[in-house]
């Protein structure tokens, strides 16, 4: 037979006596694990790091140098069709609005100098009929790193381009995907190759002006939807009104 405890004996545990004290302590343990959280959670920023294409790799607006060497041999004179087919191409990008500085740099010093001075001034010739001012054609020169070479022709101006940085960039392991992130090369080819087909690169910058419009040709459209035949049911019957 079990003998009930007596609750009202000397050195006897009621039952509620524990209750008060560890609801004390669990409260106490909860509140410092939620303080900890709470702080730890105030230093961390979300989305800080970029995991974007586009911000990794961004499309930019800025003055380039475009350049094209052509190469002029000693027994030469005068431009060559390879040499008329090279820098037609080269000027074929030349903005003719903005018209920049078209600098023909001739080597001095080099075996071809006779050859390559006759030849830039038959560049500077080209240009002026392809659409460069002749007030913005510099013909100059620049001294070979050796007499025994046959120095190129340099072409030069300054254009506004679309860019983006390099590719091939591969800074990290490309199997570390603990972050569930993208490779540091992602989307590089496509942002170059979409700058690269900007035929106005100020397009990128906003929309373009509405142009004026054709009175002409708004008038005509608008005869011509007026004329037009109306045909209704299948059996293609004309109706006129």
């Amino acid at each position: 037979m079990i003998e009930k405890t007596d609750k009202t004996r000397p050195g006897s545990i009621r039952p509620g006596a524990l209750r008060s004290p560890m609801l004390a302590l669990t409260a106490a343990v909860a509140v410092a694990l939620l303080a900890g959280c709470a702080a730890r959670t105030d230093s961390v920023t979300v989305g800080a790091v970029p995991d974007d294409y586009r911000t990794n790799h961004p499309i930019v607006i800025a003055e380039q140098e475009q350049v094209i060497d052509l190469p002029v041999a000693a027994s030469e004179r005068g431009m060559t069709k390879m040499q008329r087919t090279a820098l037609g191409g080269f000027l074929s990008d030349y903005d003719r609005n903005a018209a920049p500085v078209l600098n023909i740099l001739v080597p001095v010093g080099s075996y071809n100098q006779a050859a390559a001075a006759q030849a830039g001034a038959d560049f500077a010739h080209f240009a002026k009929k392809h659409g460069v001012p002749a007030s913005r054609i510099a013909l100059s020169s620049y001294q070979a790193t050796s007499a025994d070479v046959s120095a190129p022709v340099r072409v030069t101006y300054s254009a506004i381009k679309a860019q983006t940085n390099k590719c091939g960039r591969w800074p990290e392991d490309i199997a570390e995907t603990s972050q569930n992130k993208h490779y540091e090369n992602f989307g590089c080819s496509y942002q170059n190759n979409l700058a690269a087909q900007l035929e106005n690169p100020a397009d990128l910058l906003g929309p373009r002006k509405q142009s004026e419009i054709d009175a002409e040709r708004r008038s005509n459209v608008i005869d011509a939807y007026r004329n037009a035949p109306v045909w209704v049911d299948s059996a293609v019957r004309e109706v006129d009104y």
